[in-house]
């Protein structure tokens, strides 16, 4: 008996099987915040079994006391109100130092919010078990995980359970979502500040590759370039090759053919599906003529960096100083101009709501022509690539 006090039922390892099982016991937990939490029911991005969403969710009960409505509601209100005072959890509104070390603390607030978890949470679990378990004892799953690891590896057990109780809040609440809007790469130029953690993790169940996912929102994959692993993925791919899972939604991979002479609807509808791609790819054409106009101007290090931030930005999105301060810059240099207001204009394309296929039409028409007939080399450049998207 007391052997087994000691040591558990598993009997004594050496330290690196402790390490090894806590590593596994949190993969499971982050593969079923991946998959079930936020693909399949926050973002309805594939459908699961009962098997697979029924051991998720209890899982989730004994290792994290999350709430599948809440999670998902909080969840779709950051993608709703990203980058604003209404945002969760944004370290470009609440800082950086916030949202990392207290990611955990502003999603409890959160929870506590009636009209969030009315206006977001539709679709969630409403059964037996949510209603009888997990929801009312929200907090007991996690005393009996603490006395199962106890049971299983004696005193030792006690490690690997509170490593098991900081891993969401420190990989997800304070790694994603905060240095997941703050640092990194981006390979999509779209509205928020999302970025690219890293192109390999493993840790993260691939919800380091943020920018990818705030680009496509409903997309089940998340990686995009071939050098970007998403394990999240794998696994969702794997189970649908036996039946347990079904992908909805992939986000769409840009093609081209050979430049259209005049822009048609199918042209319009690639260009306003890959928008992202366009803007990203409208960045890195004009890139070389920006920086070789702001050296001519008399600014420091710091002011061109500036500069060259706001001028891939959306005019509503910068502060009223800055936009002061942009135009003193675009009056001295007509490229700059040139360039900054074309972004504009491209951007203004799929934000026009009210008007019809036929106007948007020729919006695009006008814009390439203007953009052609402009004498700015790169301008003229993406132009032509921009026919080609199909």
């Amino acid at each position: 008996m007391m052997d087994l006090i000691a040591n558990g039922m598993i009997g004594h390892l050496p330290w690196y099987g402790y390490v090894l099982v806590a590593l596994a016991f949190t993969h499971i937990t982050i593969a079923a915040v991946t998959i079930y939490l936020h693909r399949h029911q926050a973002h309805r991005a594939l459908e699961l079994h009962a098997i697979p969403s029924h051991f998720f969710r209890f899982w989730l009960w004994l290792t994290t006391g999350m709430i599948t409505k809440q999670w998902a509601a909080i969840h779709r209100k950051h993608h709703a109100k990203c980058e604003t005072p209404e945002d969760p959890h944004s370290p470009q509104v609440l800082g950086i130092k916030k949202v990392f070390f207290e990611g955990a603390e502003l999603y409890r607030a959160a929870c506590k919010v009636p009209e969030t978890m009315e206006k977001y949470g539709s679709g969630t679990p409403e059964d037996w078990l949510e209603h009888h378990l997990y929801t009312p004892h929200s907090g007991k799953g996690i005393y009996l995980m603490m006395a199962i690891d106890l049971i299983l590896f004696g005193p030792i057990g006690l490690t690997i359970w509170a490593v098991q109780m900081a891993w969401i809040p420190v990989t997800a609440a304070g790694i994603v979502n905060g240095i997941g809007h703050y640092w990194g790469y981006r390979n999509f130029t779209c509205e928020d500040a999302s970025t690219n953690i890293s192109p390999w993790g493993i840790l993260i169940g691939g919800e380091e590759l943020h920018n990818n996912h705030h680009a496509y929102g409903s997309s089940a994959k998340l990686s995009n370039k071939w050098y970007e692993f998403d394990i999240g993925w794998l696994y969702i791919r794997s189970m649908e090759m036996v039946g347990l899972a079904k992908v909805k939604k992939v986000a769409p991979t840009a093609r081209f053919k050979a430049a259209k002479p005049v822009c048609d609807l199918d042209l319009l509808q690639a260009v306003i599906t890959h928008r992202y791609d366009v803007l990203t790819r409208y960045a890195r054409t004009v890139k070389a003529t920006c920086s070789a106009e702001m050296s001519k101007l008399q600014h420091d290090h710091g002011m061109v960096k500036k500069l060259k931030h706001w001028l891939h930005l959306d005019a509503a999105d910068l502060a009223d100083a800055d936009k002061l301060r942009l135009a003193e810059v675009l009056k001295q240099s007509q490229q700059l101009n040139t360039i900054y207001t074309m972004r504009q204009d491209l951007a203004a394309l799929w934000a026009r709501s009210n008007a019809s296929k036929e106007q948007l039409l020729k919006q695009l028409q006008d814009w390439c022509q203007r953009a052609e007939s402009s004498g700015i080399e790169s301008l003229q450049t993406f132009s032509r690539k921009l026919r080609c998207y199909a």
